[in-house]
């Protein structure tokens, strides 16, 4: 039997994902409340500029009072989808603290302060949920958190940002170079005016800690991932890669180490097959490779970001949370029980593709080989095109250590034959 009395839900944020949150509450009432086992109503939401007219929103739940709507008392879920770090830590908790749930969509924030946050819902016996905050509409989060709860999680690899994946792919079909596919991609929407946050990877490594501390029952910040920017990546890099079979995307790649004792996560930008199923993801579209130990490879696709499409996610949530109001249950809350230690950049074993410009003269190569070997470097491939006194020799490498590669580049930029190392790019998914 329905209960009649509804669920009350403060929404925090009212722009792109806010306004179709309210639109499909409102539009999909009655299934929503089928799905529930009881109704669910907007009972107030939190904005900057409350004279903006809102479409299918009563003007009479518009507020600019976050910490009191939150702080009402009568309230079942709050829902924040406004971004950053204050003023959502403060109305979170607050919500926490008022007897209410919390459905985020708060990548940076969970990032940051996610054990905070577990610790606080866990305090008042609350759920904390956040599809939402990594790849969109895309199921991952539950996935990782529930239906692998039996498996053993070994790497998590993931084109997570639309909007570098766009310009990457623009670079890739059409041999444009990085500026120009940039503006093609603010043109149309998919870059903000300030690309920092995506171009950068910030956006992306948010997301790869989130991933690696669920995936590992680890805690994970920040401030753990390495991070690189995709800006230096130039057709040139992509003319390489195309030589090798392969394509470059921004990755976010969270993996234990061989031994199991470590984890490590990082994004950058890297050369990967085009057999491999995240070479085909197109434009904006996200898609996150998951590879476990009873489950083999998954591989989870769709839009990563968008109103609709995270609206989506963030609905699912509002379900699942409301359901578990009900029956006076909680959901899975933080693991971190194996508080793995997360190794540094240093310590990550791939495979490198190094282009030196080099003199054109004998014996180069053979120098060239001597520094790799003696740093523990071992060589898979090399290719030489010269003229006029001047060469680019590409190499390839088997896999080895980022901090043997490092002290391999350092000894070859000395070598008199060695005019300058035009790029250094990892290369992923063998």
């Amino acid at each position: 039997m329905m209960r009649t009395r509804p669920l009350k839900v403060a929404l925090l944020g009212c722009g792109v994902v806010g306004s179709e949150v309210a639109r499909i509450m409102t539009t999909h009432a009655d299934d929503l409340a089928a799905r529930i086992g009881a109704p669910v109503e907007l009972a107030g939401v939190a904005v900057r500029r409350p004279s903006k007219v809102r479409e299918g929103i009563d003007p009479s739940l518009v507020t600019t009072d976050a910490t009191a709507l939150v702080k009402r008392g009568d309230i079942d879920v709050v829902v924040e989808v406004i971004g950053g770090i204050e003023p959502a830590r403060s109305l979170i908790t607050a919500a926490f603290e008022h007897g209410a749930s919390v459905v985020s969509a708060n990548k940076a924030l969970l990032a940051q302060d996610g054990a905070a946050l577990h610790a606080a819902a866990g305090q008042h016996g609350k759920d904390l949920y956040y599809e939402a905050a990594v790849a969109g509409a895309i199921p991952l989060i539950r996935p990782l958190r529930e239906s692998l709860a039996g498996d053993k999680v070994n790497r998590v690899l993931g084109i997570v940002n639309g909007t570098t994946n766009f310009i990457l792919d623009k670079m890739d079909s059409t041999g444009a170079g990085y500026q120009e596919a940039l503006d093609e991609a603010t043109a149309l929407g998919y870059a903000e005016a300030d690309p920092t946050a995506d171009v950068e990877g910030f956006d992306a490594a948010a997301k790869a800690a989130i991933l690696a501390g669920i995936a590992f029952h680890t805690r994970v910040r920040l401030d753990d991932v390495y991070r690189e920017g995709m800006a230096e990546v130039t057709a040139s890099d992509f003319a390489s890669a195309k030589n090798m079979g392969c394509t470059i995307k921004l990755l976010a790649i969270c993996e234990r180490a061989e031994d199991g004792q470590s984890v490590t996560a990082r994004v950058h930008p890297a050369m990967i097959p085009l057999s491999h199923p995240l070479a085909s993801v197109r434009g904006a579209y996200n898609a996150v490779f998951v590879e476990s130990d009873a489950s083999g490879q998954l591989m989870f696709y769709g839009p990563g970001a968008g109103g609709a499409p995270t609206a989506s996610a963030v609905l699912g949530d509002l379900v699942a949370v409301c359901r578990n109001r009900l029956s006076g249950t909680t959901g899975p809350g933080e693991s971190a029980y194996a508080a793995l230690p997360v190794s540094g950049m240093g310590e990550v074993v791939t495979r490198y593709h190094i282009s030196l410009d080099v003199a054109d003269k004998p014996g180069v190569l053979a120098q060239v080989a001597t520094v790799f070997a003696e740093h523990g470097v071992s060589i898979d491939t090399v290719r030489q095109t010269g003229k006029d006194g001047e060469a680019s020799l590409v190499v390839v490498t088997h896999r080895a250590s980022d901090a043997a590669l490092n002290g391999t580049v350092e000894a070859l930029r000395k070598l008199d034959t060695v005019r300058g190392v035009a790029s250094i790019m990892r290369v992923e998914g063998e």
